[in-house]
């Protein structure tokens, strides 16, 4: 369970929780992301917040999705 900052969006707060785990190898690259379901159950989030983190993760380019299957971690970029 998160312990919750006033001063940040709850889905700031779970994408860092996912980024970091990313970096710690919990997610390896090309490894599948918890889906949508699966993060409203363990940070008790609702399910908007939930797309939004998994949206926001696409954004970045830290994952990419595949359609009918889940999100997945990307690797990193050449400038990296």
């Amino acid at each position: 369970m998160i312990e919750w900052r006033e001063n940040a969006p709850k889905w700031v707060q779970v994408a860092e929780v996912l980024k970091q785990r990313i970096a710690d190898g919990t997610y390896p690259v090309d490894g599948r992301l918890p889906s949508q379901h699966e993060l409203v159950r363990e940070f008790e989030i609702v399910p908007n917040t939930a797309q939004k983190v998994l949206t926001k993760l696409r954004e970045q380019g830290v994952a990419y999705s595949v359609r009918g299957i889940g999100t997945f971690v990307a690797p990193p970029s050449a400038d990296e």
